[in-house]
């Protein structure tokens, strides 16, 4: 059977935040899921930007 539309895990696209603030090109973008029931709320998770070379806050965007 199909699965439903409404599945609890969903993926979602997180984006570095002090990239877009620096006003360097390219972006530092990570993939991954989470459980739409137990975070209904935007995820922010520490993660590494190659480009900026250091680890920086990784915001969920649409």
């Amino acid at each position: 059977m199909a699965k439903k539309s409404k599945d609890a895990r969903v993926q979602v696209i997180l984006e570095c935040t002090e990239h877009k603030n620096s006003g360097q090109p390219g972006t530092s973008r990570y993939i991954t899921t989470k459980n739409r029931k137990n975070t209904p709320e935007r995820l922010e998770i520490k993660k590494y930007n190659p480009i900026l070379r250091k680890v920086t806050i990784h915001k969920e965007i649409k």
